[in-house]
């Protein structure tokens, strides 16, 4: 059975993700969204989505996940843009799996 995918975020980022047939939840504040985080890891979810701007909310917990093989976190920016977050996590990530920075 294949991983299933969560988006999580303010309802004008992420209700467009439904129509490829992820689960999307939305969220505006710390404690909300921790909790579907650690919800969807619950379930077995192998990636979830979620906006630079809730990522900012909830540092720790994006910290407790990358020290896990899943779920994988993935920054996106929410329908205002990108506040480079998510570009500096794969930065970061690439430069410590090939031990420089390729990108």
């Amino acid at each position: 059975m294949p991983n299933k995918i969560g988006v999580v975020g303010d309802k004008d980022s992420v209700l467009a993700f439904k129509m490829l047939g992820f689960s999307v939840y939305f969220a505006s504040e710390a404690k909300e969204t921790r909790r579907i985080i650690d919800n969807l890891s619950d379930k077995d979810y192998g990636v979830i989505y979620l906006t630079e701007q809730l990522a900012e909310l909830v540092p720790e917990t994006i910290r407790r996940y990358d020290a896990k093989m899943k779920p994988a976190i993935i920054l996106i920016p929410n329908h205002t843009g990108s506040r480079g977050i998510g570009k500096k996590r794969v930065q970061e990530n690439v430069e410590k799996a090939v031990g420089q920075n390729i990108l």
